[in-house]
């Protein structure tokens, strides 16, 4: 298990984290979000023993990871920006790779082989951002690891290398019991993989949550009431509602069953509760139809 308790780091008087607190289970799936500037690659770097904290705890198994070598050969991280020794090849990195991870698979590495496609012999930097993004995967799968860390995991990777990466990471979850924490923009891939989510703002963990929970907590309700009523009632938690025409479009934070009691009460003409994406989710957690609007505009 991860478990991040009360993490504080400042830069020159800046408060990067505030306090933040999130755990990832073992064998589960975490997708950390937020707004850029947040502190997820903060948190990651601190997760991957780069930083040191300025307080809180930072433990994996309950051992802390900042300079602790054992318990950082159980961790492959892929961050955006991989990193490989320049003139080096496929193979070449292999036995780095092999070096520094006891549980490093020889045999899983060459099986894979196929599903990558990558000749071995060719220069690291000649290949395209996809192709090295793959290499990665393939060196960090064929590690063994107790504990993968991503950092926009599949960015430059097409459609169908990208089912394969997520194919391969949740056999692993499945099999090894692998436990994953994953940030990424990209929300609508992250509700396919993730058991857990935490979305971060300004440092801190405002909300964690299972995908279920956050999707059964907040439903958008569509709504149209009788002639004559073209104002929600007051006493319906809106979050934010828009009207096309005669359909009123509901955020309402209540699960799904509750918040279609609560309009019923009126008779409307027709109500129909969706669920929410974790897109959708995100944003309204983080301030609704404001939030939304400055990231459009900017």
């Amino acid at each position: 298990m991860i478990e991040v308790n009360n993490l504080v780091k400042t830069f020159d008087g800046f408060i990067a984290l505030d306090g933040t607190s999130l755990k990832v289970e073992n064998g589960s799936v975490y997708g950390l979000v937020g707004p850029n500037g947040a502190g997820k690659s903060t948190v990651i770097n601190h997760l991957t023993g780069v930083y040191k904290q300025d307080g809180g705890t930072v433990l994996f198994d309950d051992e802390p990871v900042w300079e602790n070598a054992n318990v950082k050969r159980k961790i492959a991280y892929i961050p955006d920006d991989w990193f490989y020794f320049n003139g080096s090849n496929v193979e070449d990195m292999m036995r780095f790779y092999k070096g520094i991870y006891p549980s490093f698979s020889e045999e899983r590495f060459y099986k894979m082989r196929d599903a990558f496609n990558i000749d071995l012999k060719k220069g690291i930097k000649y290949l395209s951002k996809g192709m090295k993004k793959q290499v990665a995967f393939w060196l960090a799968l064929s590690s063994m690891p107790e504990y993968l860390i991503l950092d926009e995991p599949v960015d430059g990777l097409d459609p169908v290398m990208r089912r394969r990466i997520w194919s391969f990471v949740m056999e692993d979850v499945a099999a090894r019991g692998t436990s994953v924490l994953v940030s990424s923009h990209n929300l609508r891939e992250l509700e396919d993989v993730c058991d857990h989510v935490g979305i971060m703002n300004k440092g801190k963990v405002i909300l964690e949550r299972s995908l279920s929970e956050l999707q059964d907590n907040m439903v958008k309700l569509q709504v149209v009431f009788k002639e004559g009523m073209n104002e929600v009632p007051g006493d319906i938690p809106v979050l934010h509602d828009s009207v096309m025409g005669r359909v009123h479009t509901m955020i309402v934070r209540m699960c799904p069953e509750s918040a279609v009691k609560c309009v019923s009460k009126y008779e409307p003409l027709l109500v129909e509760a969706v669920p929410l994406t974790l897109e959708e989710i995100f944003v309204y957690e983080l301030g609704g139809l404001d939030y939304e609007i400055k990231e459009t505009i900017i």
